[in-house]
């Protein structure tokens, strides 16, 4: 496993700065976000002059692509915006060719409103799981025509809040296109902290088949999805690190939820773990 980045973790003015900020820290894997080409994340349309001035700037560096971000609300309560946001994942999807990656990243959604990382009681009603399945029916559908793979991520504040249903949507949507995005710190609910180890495991053991992608944060306490940099909270990284190994995932640790300060340190951090995992092969 190598070590990677959200590349909004850096605020410049141009793509350029961007990454050479990622290179000057010695990161060579981005989960890449459009805005930091001047775009929406979700732009209604993305010319190929501009993937290819995304993709070339990226090779000039050594820096791979290692998945975008396609993050919509499915279970907008606004049809309209649901609709809009798998319109934007078709645009997004026929970019990533020409971009040269192959994961695309996805989040299940929530009824609030307003933000798609806050919780809401009504993500628990049988109508929000249907009106998740439809839109990710849509999307699979879509990535199968690109050749893409979406990555869905297990998040206590979404629809799709634990291990268990994030393998009951794998086996309800039976796509080799729809994979999953590992975090440890979030998926923790209220009083779980203490069953910190019995969590990963099921976790892992329930969808490890499954991992496209890993991020690498930080939590301080249980009951919403973790906000802190890798290596200044609560997180066993030992054991979470150990349970990809055992999963056979070789990709990159994706680095977020921290600031341009923290970087650094939390880069060692990782290396160190990752050292100390391989010494103990």
């Amino acid at each position: 496993m190598q070590i990677g980045i959200f590349s909004k973790t850096f605020a410049r003015p141009t793509l350029a700065d961007v990454l050479d900020a990622v290179a000057a820290h010695g990161l060579q894997h981005v989960q890449f976000n459009l805005d930091c080409a001047g775009l929406d994340p979700m732009p209604d349309v993305i010319d190929d002059a501009t993937c290819d001035v995304i993709r070339q700037a990226l090779a000039a560096r050594g820096i791979q692509m290692a998945a975008i971000s396609g993050t919509f609300n499915m279970i907008d309560p606004d049809l309209s915006q649901r609709q809009l946001g798998l319109q934007r994942l078709r645009v997004l999807a026929a970019a990533c060719k020409r971009l040269d990656t192959q994961v695309i990243t996805l989040c299940t959604g929530t009824r609030d409103s307003i933000s798609m990382w806050r919780r809401h009681p009504d993500n628990d009603s049988a109508e929000a799981w249907q009106e998740m399945l439809a839109s990710m029916q849509v999307a699979a559908t879509i990535a199968a025509e690109f050749n893409v793979t979406l990555g869905f991520e297990p998040e206590v504040s979404n629809v799709v809040d634990s291990a268990r249903k994030g393998r009951r949507l794998l086996d309800t949507i039976q796509s080799p296109h729809l994979k999953v995005v590992m975090d440890g710190a979030n998926v923790f609910h209220a009083g779980e902290l203490p069953r910190m180890r019995a969590v990963l495991d099921e976790t892992c053991d329930l969808l490890g088949n499954d991992i496209v992608l890993a991020h690498a944060k930080d939590l301080s306490q249980d009951g919403e999805a973790g906000h802190d940099a890798a290596g200044t909270g609560l997180l066993d990284y030992d054991y979470y690190l150990a349970l990809l190994q055992s999963a056979g995932y070789t990709g990159p640790l994706i680095l977020h939820s921290l600031s341009e300060a923290q970087v650094d340190d939390s880069v060692a951090f990782l290396r160190g773990k990752l050292a100390g995992l391989s010494a103990n092969q």
